[in-house]
This record gives C-alpha cells, structure tokens and sequence, in this order.
C-alpha cells in the first residue's frame, strides 16, 4: 500500500491531498486561522509559564529544609497534570497547523526540531515526574533532589528552545 501511494504522487502530495479541505477552511477564514493559532499559543503560553516558575520554585526549594521540600512536592502533581493538559491542547492545534499547508511544513527541517524539542520536553516532565514519585517515598534522598534540579534547569531550556523553534518555524518554513 505504501509503495502505490509513493508510486502515485508520494506521501507528501497523498498527505496533502487528504488536508486539503481542512487547509482550504483555514486559509479562507480569518476566525478559523486565528482561532488555531490562538488555541496553539495560549496553552503553551499557560502551560510554559506555570511550568518555568514552578521550575524556579524547584530550584529555590533546593536550599530549604525537608518540609518545604516535602511541601513543593506535593504541589508539583497538580501542576503537572494543568502542563499537560496545556500540551495536549497545543499539539492537536499544532496538528491542524500543519495540515494547513502540509507541503511547507513536511519539508521543514525546523518542524523536525521543534518536534524534537517537545518530544525532549515530554520526555523530561515524565521523567520528572517519576522523580518526584520517588523522592515523596523518601524526601531525604540527596541524589534524587540533585536530579530534580537538573531536570528543572533542562525543563526551563527546553521551553524556551521550544518557543524559538516555533517562532522560526513560522518565519522560516
């Protein structure tokens, strides 16, 4: 099967081919564009936010004693799941992103590294998570806070890497 739809246009004109009445409906309506775009920015604008000032707090909370440590880390699950939903939000909108003009998208080098960068992103929070996990067994273990720190500090990079791949993306595909 994959072999006929190379062989008739290729994956990427197939693809786009499939989109195009979504990319249609976004190229002629304002409201649709905007209201995407809207709903792609705002949660990572929210989500980001929280997440890169309760990575601060991570850090600030290093120098405390075990019960404020203790106490950041039960925070940490509420924030994590608002993240998360965030992301979720953003990437079926970046989904509908895409389609929009699957042609200049797909054979963007920079959509690859914006991927990569949620996918490190993604990967990072589930590690931390799990992190955290562990520490609220123990809260004492001075391994698993040397990790938190260093995931926090990659957790901030990584979101704003992630903000500069999408900016360029937009200026560059």
């Amino acid at each position: 099967m994959i072999a006929e739809v190379v062989e008739a246009g290729g994956i990427v004109e197939t693809l786009a081919k499939l989109a195009e009445p979504w990319a249609k409906v976004f190229a002629h309506s304002k409201a649709v564009s905007a209201g995407v775009t809207y709903l792609h920015l705002v949660p990572l604008i929210t989500a980001g936010g929280i997440a890169y000032a309760t990575d601060r707090a991570t850090l600030r909370v290093m120098k405390s004693g075990i019960d404020q440590r203790s106490a950041h880390l039960r925070q940490l699950a509420d924030i994590h799941r608002v993240v998360l939903i965030g992301l979720v939000i953003s990437f079926v909108s970046g989904i509908l992103l895409f389609l929009s003009d699957v042609g200049t998208f797909l054979g963007s080098v920079y959509i690859w590294i914006k991927l990569g960068l949620v996918f490190l992103l993604l990967a990072n929070g589930f590690t931390m998570t799990r992190t955290e996990k562990a520490l609220n067994g123990s809260g004492k273990d001075a391994a698993l806070w040397d990790r938190m720190r260093m995931l926090a500090v990659l957790s901030m990079l990584l979101w704003l890497a992630t903000a500069l791949a999408g900016v360029v993306l937009k200026e560059f595909a």
